[in-house]
C-alpha cells in the first residue's frame, strides 16, 4: 500500500472508540541467571536479577488498542487484594481509564508468574479463580457495561474471553443484544467454554486448537481447505459476519460468506508468542470498525501478530513499526 493510503487507515484507528469486556490479569515476570542444580530436585534454580509487572489479558488488549491511537475502555473484575491494587497501578501508569473495573472481595485477580533465563521461559505460575462470576456478579457486570454504552458513543465491543468466569452465556446474551441495539459492531475472541454461546456477532476469531475443539472436529492444520469449508459451515449457522482463524506458523483463514482467503505467515525471528492472539483481536476489530475490507482486516491483523512475536513478554504493538510494515502489503 501507498504511505497515503497507510496514513489514512491510521488515521481512522484514531477516531475508534471501543468497549473491551473480559478477563484481565497481571502477567508478572522474573528474569535471573542458571548456574547450578538444585540439590533438592532435578530442577535448575534461578537466581533472579529483576521483575517486572505487566497488564495481560483483555488489558492487553486496550495496550494495542491505545498503541494504535483508538480509545479503549475496559470492563473486567479484579479481586480486592494486592494484586488487584498493582493492576489498577498499570491502569494509571498507561493512562487508561478504570471507570469499567469492578472488584469483589470473594475473587482472586489473575496473576501469571513468568520465570525466564534470558529469554527462554522456565516455568510459569498462575493463581487464580476460573469459576463464573455468580448471577448477582452478572447483574453488577451488565449494569456497568449498560451504563457505559448509554453514556459514551462506542464504535466496537470487544469480548476477550480467557476462561477465567468473567464471561458468562448470560452477559454474552445481555450484552450482545445490548450492542445490537445501539448498532455497535462486536468481535470476540473465544475460549473453548464458552466457544458455542455466540451467534450473529460481526467478527468471530478463534485460533485453530480453540476453532476444532470447539467445533469437535478432526481438522489437521496444513489442510487449508477442510478448515475453510468447516469455518464457511459454521459461520453460516451461527450468522456470524466474518469468521477469521489464526493458525500460528501457517498464517490465517478469514471468510465473510463471499470470499475466503488464506494468508501464510511471514518469516519472523520468534521470540515469544505470549500475547499475540491479544494483538490480532486488537487490530482485526479496528480495522472493521475502520470499514476496511475482509483481506485488510487479515493482512494487517497477521502482520501485526508477527511484529509482537519478536518481542519477549507480553507486549503492544509499536505503531510506527506496523505502520512501515503495512506500506510493504501488495494489492491484491
Amino acid at each position: 500500500m501507498d504511505k497515503q493510503k497507510v496514513d489514512q487507515i491510521f488515521e481512522k484507528f484514531s477516531k475508534v472508540k471501543a468497549l473491551i469486556i473480559g478477563d484481565a490479569m497481571v502477567d508478572s515476570y522474573l528474569w535471573g541467571n542458571i548456574d547450578r542444580i538444585s540439590p533438592e530436585a532435578p530442577i535448575p534454580i534461578v537466581t533472579v536479577n529483576r521483575q517486572e509487572s505487566r497488564l495481560g489479558g483483555a488489558a492487553n488488549v486496550s495496550l494495542n488498542l491505545q498503541a494504535l491511537g483508538a480509545t479503549p475502555v475496559l470492563v473486567s473484575v479484579l479481586g480486592d487484594d494486592r494484586h488487584g491494587d498493582t493492576f489498577i497501578e498499570l491502569l494509571e501508569k498507561r493512562n487508561l481509564s478504570d471507570e469499567g473495573i469492578i472488584r469483589f472481595s470473594n475473587r482472586k485477580t489473575t496473576l501469571k508468574t513468568r520465570i525466564l533465563s534470558g529469554t527462554q521461559q522456565i516455568a510459569r505460575v498462575d493463581e487464580e479463580d476460573a469459576h463464573y462470576i455468580s448471577p448477582e456478579e452478572e447483574n453488577i457486570v451488565f449494569d456497568k457495561v449498560q451504563s457505559l454504552v448509554d453514556s459514551q458513543d462506542f464504535d466496537i465491543l470487544i469480548f476477550v474471553d480467557y476462561d477465567k468466569g468473567i464471561i458468562t452465556p448470560k452477559l454474552i446474551d445481555q450484552i450482545c443484544d445490548l450492542a445490537k441495539s445501539k448498532n455497535i459492531l462486536v468481535a470476540v475472541d473465544p475460549k473453548n467454554r464458552n466457544f458455542n454461546d455466540y451467534s450473529k456477532v460481526d467478527l468471530f476469531k478463534p485460533n485453530f486448537k480453540e476453532f476444532k475443539e470447539g467445533i469437535d472436529q478432526k481438522l489437521e492444520k496444513n489442510n487449508i481447505d477442510e478448515i475453510l469449508k468447516a469455518a464457511e459451515k459454521i459461520k453460516k449457522e451461527r450468522q456470524f459476519g466474518i469468521i477469521f482463524i489464526t493458525l500460528a506458523e501457517l498464517g490465517v483463514l478469514i471468510s465473510n460468506g463471499v470470499k475466503q482467503n488464506h494468508f501464510p505467515a511471514e518469516i519472523r525471528d520468534i521470540a515469544d508468542v505470549s500475547g499475540a492472539g491479544d494483538t490480532v483481536i486488537a487490530v482485526a476489530s479496528l480495522c472493521l470498525a475502520a470499514g476496511l475490507s475482509t483481506r485488510l482486516v487479515a493482512q494487517l491483523s497477521n502482520l501485526a501478530g508477527g511484529l509482537v512475536c519478536e518481542k519477549s513478554g507480553v507486549v503492544p504493538i509499536d505503531y510506527d513499526r506496523l505502520k512501515r510494515e503495512a506500506r510493504k502489503i501488495k494489492k491484491p
